[in-house]
């Protein structure tokens, strides 16, 4: 399954999105847009961390053609670089 990566300039979404997933799940294919352009991921705060998982359920983070699936990854202890593609 690919990454997300950064929505570029020109595509559908730059501007208000920041990230896209595109795959397929249960034989349909899916484009996910996730993320606000305008905000920092403040990941590395073990604190800041916790409270998004939890507020967003991340333990149970659903299937991977929703915005949640991977907003939750992103929001992992995992580097970035490992998460993107």
């Amino acid at each position: 399954m690919p990454g997300p990566r950064r929505i570029r300039k020109g595509e559908p979404g730059y501007g208000r999105k920041k990230f896209v997933v595109k795959g397929t799940y249960k034989g349909k294919s899916y484009t996910v847009r996730f993320g606000d352009p305008d905000l920092e991921i403040k990941r590395d705060n073990p604190k800041k961390r916790k409270a998004f998982r939890d507020r967003h359920n991340c333990s149970e983070p659903g299937p991977p053609n929703k915005a949640r699936y991977w907003s939750c990854k992103m929001w992992t202890s995992k580097p970035v670089s490992k998460v993107t593609s």
